[in-house]
């Protein structure tokens, strides 16, 4: 990327607003660059200093004699800029701005950042921050820790990204309690130039990186995001936590699809489309990184428990199975040798209880045998320390007992006591340690969505013939009328302009008209007020359904003219009459619009209820064939689809095909804010499913 070799790989690093005063920012940079022995050349600047850690100081980065790689800048904001156009006259290639007060507290800072980023773009250099905390790279040939916090970054392989410069220092040391090494981290506080998405590009083939950390609180391009992280997250798992999972202006959502879009679900379908895992917390953050960076992704769900005390060993049970993880019994020549080795522990089950007295023996003995068994995929470990029980032995034996396992090991010493030596030797010899079960269920489970991620198969998109000039005309026409969205007759017209199978729809201006056209249609019918008045009519008792013969039909119409709210002026009461499908299950299609990730495609339990059961899923527009059966799948409804307690199957193929169409319809017109097809009648016979309602929103511009 370019660059960034300059800011992570700098062969000089220069400190402007280095500072003599220890606890001020510029000192601690500086110290932090020294102690941490960066294989670089180092020079303070700062006009009030002669020499700072023992190391010249010059009064400007113009007055170094050497080539500067990158500079870090703590300044005050009212000079930044000045500083930044020195950087560049000097020919530095990066910069790394801690300084604050920029776009973040609004006003005269916001105009101060976009003067900083012209300056950056002048000299064609990079730029991270600012409103940042720093930058650190492990790597023995750099060894750089940009800073100003106090703790030293173990190496390892994990690269961390943080939108958020107050995490800084908490992350470093969470991490190092957990024994958590970095090959390098970024914070990037305002992204002004760099983004996250430019780190994950450069991080993307760097060898020192195998798995990838985000803290996010926007995505700057999702449409970038999606495709650098779909090439990178087969070979290097990405994970990360995103703040704000609630947006406002889901109540003036005029549709059901807009109203169930209320939370973050474009973040959520987002990274599950391009295989990311979303965890709930940095805590989970690191929990999974513990995990993934030093095990090895497990070939499936299940798992065995062994441990030494009932009650964890069941709070591990009911966590795993609630989180969809396989607890297979021990059988076979494996249950025999556990009993034979484990001598006086009674039955042999999943969860393993070797009971309170359990010391070390019994753990290897149990592990020995459960290592080799091809019916487990993970093996959780739960250790309760009794007061006559060494830890350090248990610990060692624990070892001993997986030694050459090729499954995932994860182990939980709950009540070990702060600063527990059996603890920390378990994380040297790469053995990730937890404080309660649920954490490793919940670890062992955001693996096992990783796992299933890597194994789905790669859809393809499909293009069907459709009537694209027809959809437009019909556009044309309600926005020649001032009209706010397409309902009724035109919009079930777009949808079959575009293959999607839609009821048969007929207006009726009065009581004769509406029999004759039900006896057209053909008996039952549904009889539906024709107004754009009332968008939800079920709330308004606006639809009669099961209507048999010409007489219930008549007198349905005139019973609703008499109920109905007031017509707006020039409008004549009319109804729809349609054929009253049946003999399928109610499902809900539509779309809504992210204001960050554009158009989401939602299918869900549809009719009456839709936004009370809120059995729905969303993925980001454009679909492929793998997706839409995903997004069916997914449902807790799904039973209901593919036949429960004896009922039918529905029509599989065109529901997801009707799905396809949806999103090609989407993709071709960006017109539409929101899309909602309630219901789409999902039918048990081949050829019946239709839609037999939908709205059209029309994006106001």
């Amino acid at each position: 990327m370019r660059g960034l070799e300059y800011i992570f790989r700098p062969k000089s690093v220069a400190v402007i607003g280095a500072s003599t005063h220890k606890g001020t920012i510029g000192h601690e940079i500086l110290h932090n660059i020294i102690i941490n022995d960066f294989n670089g050349k180092v020079f303070p600047v700062n006009p009030k200093a002669t020499v700072i850690h023992s190391i010249k100081c010059y009064s400007t980065i113009l007055d170094v004699p050497d080539a500067v790689d990158m500079a870090v800048i703590v300044v005050p904001r009212e000079i930044v800029c000045n500083v930044a156009e020195q950087c560049g006259q000097k020919g530095v290639k990066g910069l790394v701005v801690i300084s604050a007060g920029f776009k973040e507290v609004g006003g005269v800072g916001v105009k101060l950042e976009e003067d900083l980023v012209k300056i950056v773009h002048k000299y064609n250099m990079r730029m991270i921050g600012p409103n940042c905390f720093g930058i650190v790279n492990t790597e023995p040939e750099i060894s750089l820790n940009c800073t100003f916090g106090k703790t030293k970054a173990l190496p390892g392989k994990v690269g961390f990204v943080s939108q958020s410069g107050g995490l800084g220092e908490a992350i470093m040391n969470h991490a190092r309690e957990l024994g958590l090494g970095f090959s390098m981290v970024a914070s990037i506080g305002n992204k002004a130039d760099v983004s996250t998405n430019d780190i994950l590009e450069f991080w993307k083939d760097d060898p020192q990186t195998d798995i990838i950390l985000l803290y996010l609180e926007n995505f700057g391009n999702p449409r970038h995001f999606t495709r650098i992280a779909r090439e990178i997250s087969p070979n290097k798992p990405i994970v990360a936590v995103k703040s704000g999972r609630t947006r406002q202006g889901a109540a003036a959502a005029s549709s059901h699809t807009g109203a169930l879009a209320e939370l973050d679900v474009g973040v959520d379908a987002l990274l599950d489309q391009c295989g990311v895992l979303r965890v709930s917390s940095i805590e989970e953050l690191f929990d999974v990184a513990s995990a993934m960076s030093n095990q090895p992704i497990p070939k499936g769900n299940r798992v065995a428990i062994v441990s030494n005390a009932g009650g964890p060993a069941l709070l591990a049970t009911d966590a795993l199975v609630g989180l969809g993880m396989n607890l297979a019994p021990y059988a076979g020549e494996t249950k025999a040798r556990l009993k034979k080795a484990l001598s006086g522990i009674g039955e042999v089950h999943n969860p393993l209880d070797l009971v309170a007295g359990a010391g070390g023996e019994h753990f290897k003995s149990a592990l020995s045998v459960i290592k080799n068994d091809r019916n487990f995929d993970s093996i959780f470990i739960i250790f309760v320390p009794p007061v006559t029980i060494n830890q350090m032995e248990v610990a060692q034996s624990i070892l001993d007992g997986i030694k050459g396992c090729k499954k995932t090991v994860l182990v939980c010493f709950m009540g070990a006591g702060e600063g527990s030596e059996a603890i920390a030797y378990l994380k040297k010899h790469r053995l990730p340690v937890y404080i309660f079960p649920e954490a490793v269920a919940k670890t062992l489970s955001q693996i096992d969505i990783y796992r299933r991620w890597l194994e789905r198969p790669r859809g393809r998109p499909r293009l069907f013939k459709t009537e694209k000039k027809k959809v437009q005309e019909i556009i044309n026409q309600a926005v020649k009328k001032g009209e706010k969205a397409i309902i009724g007759k035109e919009a079930l017209e777009v949808l079959r302009a575009y293959g999607i199978p839609a009821a048969q729809y007929y207006i009726a201006f009065t009581d004769e008209e509406a029999a004759a056209a039900a006896e057209k249609t053909g008996y039952p019918v549904v009889l539906k007020v024709n107004t754009p008045q009332i968008l939800h009519k079920t709330e308004f008792g606006a639809v009669l359904v099961d209507l048999r013969n010409a007489k219930e039909v008549r007198e349905g119409f005139n019973s609703m003219k008499k109920k109905l709210p007031q017509l707006k002026k020039n409008e004549k009461y009319s109804v729809v009459i349609q054929e009253m499908v049946t003999g399928g299950v109610e499902t809900v299609i539509g779309m809504t619009t992210d204001p960050s990730f554009g158009p989401l495609i939602m299918f869900g339990l549809g009719g009456i209820y839709v936004e009370i059961l809120k059995d729905v899923a969303f993925r980001i527009n454009p679909l492929n064939d793998i997706e839409v059966g995903e997004m069916i799948s997914g449902l807790k409804s799904y039973p209901l689809l593919t036949g429960y307690r004896g009922s039918e199957p529905i029509d599989m193929t065109v529901l997801k095909e009707s799905l396809l169409r949806l999103s090609q319809l989407v993709s071709d017109f960006d017109q539409f804010s929101e899309i909602d097809i309630n219901p789409f009648i999902a039918c048990h016979t081949k050829g019946k499913s239709k839609a037999v309602d939908a709205r059209f929103i029309i994006r106001q511009t």
